[in-house]
């Protein structure tokens, strides 16, 4: 005979609750993300986080297309870095590292 009283309910209610909260400990913390694209630089994620500091554009949304080299010159002259000799050439994967670094500060 298989028992009906107040354990038997308990019971229910702790595995039903028991079971979503495994699988929200499970997705929260044992999955990490692999990369994060803000963080990679020259990505196109990563030109829109330095746009989002630096605001390339005039109040009208008017502005150099992201990553080009017009956007790049407009980058290193609101840095305060433009024509410093120690920038590295703005095509190359050297000068994102160069301006993410000033940009983190």
């Amino acid at each position: 005979m298989t028992q009906s009283g107040p354990s038997s309910i308990d019971t229910v209610n702790v595995i039903r609750l028991s079971v979503p909260l495994c699988i929200l400990i499970v997705y929260s913390c044992g999955v990490a993300p692999t990369s994060n694209p803000v963080q990679q630089p020259c990505s196109e994620q990563w030109f829109q986080y330095v746009e989002e500091q630096l605001q390339t554009g005039d109040s009208q949304g008017h502005g150099p297309d992201l990553g080009s080299s017009e956007w790049r010159s407009v980058v290193e002259f609101k840095l305060g870095v433009r024509g410093d000799p120690g920038v590295p050439h703005r095509e190359t994967e050297q000068w994102c590292a160069y301006i993410d670094a000033i940009v983190r500060e």
